[in-house]
């Protein structure tokens, strides 16, 4: 190989590595839980999902997301799992319609929520934020990884599941696995902010979500939770951490 060759072959990977970064982002999953778990992957309405949606992280492990410009989705943490050789199977939390990869199946809620929309190289700014909007299953927290002022946590590092309200409580083999929302436990429009209740001004924080808010104040409580709540970044990478250090 010519010499010239052989030096333009690494700039041209590396360059072709940065603007892969430049124009999308990268997530690192990492299970900081005594346990295994399986996160779900789930991309918005044309948009595509890593990872075939879903697969097992042991204790103590971390993976590595590519994800492109404009992304949007969610990402949770299914525990308890059980799947046979072909994939199929059931969680205690999170399941996605019994399978491994959840293949454009959400989860089953009560779970924690980590959503974002990620921006592109004209309009940078990444959003993103963790959610007890559809319950709470486990701790977790998104980082960015440098971004500059103003880049936030978004977080709900308190085993919520320790001080859930009896009528909100999902009990597997008599141990509390998961707390409901109190839209999910009462199925009122009142409490989902559907119907005459799907606007700020009348759909108000419940005693269920000022209790979570107060518990986690980094994290989605109800619908219209935005003002502390969803953060902004143009950070290249993201640490998801379930069951984050305290």
């Amino acid at each position: 190989m010519p010499r010239s060759s052989s030096f333009l072959l690494p700039l041209l990977l590396y360059l072709s590595a940065a603007f892969s970064i430049t124009n999308g982002a990268q997530l690192i999953l990492v299970n900081n839980c005594n346990e295994g778990i399986w996160p779900g992957i789930l991309g918005s309405a044309g948009q595509p999902t890593p990872q075939d949606g879903g697969f097992q992280l042991g204790s103590g492990e971390e993976v590595v997301l590519d994800v492109p410009e404009k992304w949007s989705g969610r990402i949770w943490a299914r525990q308890g799992c059980s799947f046979d050789a072909s994939g199929k199977g059931s969680c205690d939390t999170g399941d996605c319609a019994g399978q491994l990869h959840c293949r454009g199946a959400g989860g089953v809620p009560p779970a924690t929520v980590v959503e974002m929309t990620l921006g592109t190289s004209a309009s940078p700014l990444h959003f993103y934020d963790v959610s007890l909007v559809d319950g709470f299953n486990l701790p977790v927290s998104m980082k960015p990884v440098g971004g500059g002022i103003g880049c936030g946590v978004a977080s709900c590092e308190v085993d919520l599941n320790v001080c859930c309200p009896s009528a909100l409580e999902v009990r597997r083999q008599g141990k509390v696995v998961g707390c409901k929302s109190a839209c999910l436990a009462m199925q009122s429009a009142k409490y989902c902010c559907t119907g005459a209740f799907s606007n700020p001004n009348a759909c108000k924080p419940t005693l269920f979500a000022h209790l979570f808010k107060a518990i986690c104040p980094k994290a989605y409580s109800y619908a219209f939770d935005d003002s502390s709540s969803l953060n902004k970044c143009r950070a290249s990478r993201y640490v998801v951490t379930f069951c984050p250090p305290k």
